[in-house]
């Protein structure tokens, strides 16, 4: 190879790796508030730990609808600085912030208080799993607007280049609700199994503490990049406290170019959530609670990636917005092996250490040692279909993130959506029932099988190159 092309490669992966770290960490705020409190709630039972997965995964499909268009900040103000546009800037963070205030208002909160109940009592759960997955969605979803506008501030930082901000926020906002996490789930009691006191004068909140911890922390974390956005520096470089008004063209670009990312992250979430509620809770509670011990892993392996697709999409937005694809392509194929690196090393762990991984979610004082057994079991046998994927979930993350970053959304989403109803929900099913001595390793092959599909198909989209003419911004900034 070429010296230049050495250096290249080199100064690439170092540009996305300085965007990269912090974004990262940042993803990896809210899967990490869910993580803390699926470990604290496995205290309590696994009817509490599958109750509080189907509420958050719910709750998460809903939102994620809202955020796929809420994202696209990031696009559009990484091809504003690109494209020198300096204007467009503050006002398509606040279109974002605008947009997430009244998604809230219009589809959160009604689906929560109206449509969510009905669904769960649908899924036919016992009685005592559906109240509290009732009232951990309920909680999330009412606290739901301090996460979406959270999400449009700080794709604003990442699409300006300034994450550590967001990530200053997240690692206070994850220390808040691990603090509040305890005091809410265990009150007064404590953990005297582990040799830990309560609090006293706090009532013992379970999976509902788990939840109001989550907001609580949330919160945080959109308060301190909210400040600064609103902050001198900001408002002197971007004019963010006078753009403040609702534009209605540069809304409007949001949604035209991110509704098939939101119904590309909704769909997938939808039959991720069916998957689990449906297909996975045929099989009984044990099964369930294996699933969502190794979805909360996965979580923690698959986030960063997101935090890679997430600078990715930056640094291929301001390429684009500078008119330089081929830029754009090799930070892209950087992000890629960087991921893959990662995520098989993640796939080694959870080959080698799947039992004490899952143990760690298990407490044989409050279950009993024979169902404690029965979910390890089960989730060290999902263990292996997780770590078959990792790499190919790698590459369809950054590519997904890449395209998005040029504007290319509407034929990811055709193919996100027709692969997940076709092989997650479809494929799932029909594996449960041609082979139920599988029990729920059948719909996780089904997974299996489209997570590599997805990977195979953003990566022959991106390498094939039809976004390298989209061009976002054309013209001055929106009113």
């Amino acid at each position: 190879m070429p010296i230049q092309s050495v250096k290249a490669a080199v100064r690439s992966a170092a540009e996305v790796w300085s965007l990269a770290w912090p974004t990262v960490i940042t993803m990896m705020s809210y899967t990490t508030m869910q993580f803390v409190d699926s470990v604290m709630v496995a205290q309590i039972g696994a009817v509490e730990l599958a109750a509080q997965g189907n509420g958050g995964v719910w709750t998460w499909t809903v939102m994620a609808f809202l955020v796929g268009a809420i994202t696209l900040v990031n696009t559009f103000v990484a091809q504003s600085v690109g494209a020198g546009e300096t204007a467009a800037v503050a006002r398509y963070a606040w279109a974002g912030i605008w947009l997430a205030l009244g998604s809230w208002l219009v589809v959160l909160v009604p689906i929560g208080f109206f449509a969510l109940p009905w669904a769960f009592s649908w899924m036919d759960h016992p009685p005592a799993m559906q109240a509290m997955e009732v009232q951990y969605a309920q909680i999330l979803m009412a606290g739901g607007c301090v996460t979406l506008v959270g999400k449009a501030v700080s794709n604003f930082f990442f699409g300006i280049g300034r994450p550590k901000i967001v990530t200053l926020a997240a690692i206070v906002g994850n220390i808040v609700n691990l603090v509040l996490n305890y005091v809410f789930i265990f009150g007064a009691a404590g953990l005297p199994d582990h040799g830990l006191p309560g609090i006293p004068g706090i009532p013992a909140m379970g999976v509902a503490g788990s939840a109001l911890a989550t907001v609580i922390g949330t919160a945080v974390e959109c308060a301190i990049p909210l400040c600064v956005f609103l902050g001198p520096t900001m408002a002197r470089t971007y004019s963010t406290r006078t753009l403040w008004r609702p534009s209605r063209a540069a809304i409007k670009d949001l949604i035209r170019v991110g509704w098939p990312a939101s119904l590309q992250f909704g769909n997938e979430m939808f039959c991720w959530s069916v998957f689990m509620t449906v297909l996975v809770g045929t099989f009984g509670t044990a099964h369930l609670a294996a699933g969502w011990i190794v979805l909360r892993y996965m979580h923690l392996s698959f986030m960063p990636a997101v935090g890679f697709s997430i600078a990715t999409a930056t640094l291929v937005g301001r390429s684009i917005g500078a008119k330089q694809p081929e830029l754009a392509a090799r930070y892209a194929r950087t992000a890629v092996w960087m991921s893959v690196l990662y995520m098989s090393a993640w796939a080694v762990l959870m080959v080698v250490f799947r039992e004490p991984m899952v143990r760690l979610f298990t407490n044989p004082a409050e279950v009993g040692a024979a169902s404690a057994d029965q979910v390890v079991e089960i989730a060290s046998r999902i263990m292996i279909c997780a770590a078959i994927f990792q790499a190919f979930d790698a590459v369809g993350i950054i590519y997904t993130g890449a395209l998005r970053g040029a504007g290319d959304t509407l034929w990811p989403g055709i193919i996100v959506v027709t692969l997940s109803w076709v092989v997650i929900v479809g494929g799932g099913w029909w594996i449960a029932n041609a082979f139920p001595e599988l029990g729920s390793l059948g719909p996780w092959i089904g997974s299996t099988i489209y997570i590599i599909a997805i990977g195979g198909s953003m990566a022959w989209r991106f390498e094939r190159g039809p976004w390298r003419t989209h061009q976002l911004i054309r013209h001055a900034s929106p009113k």
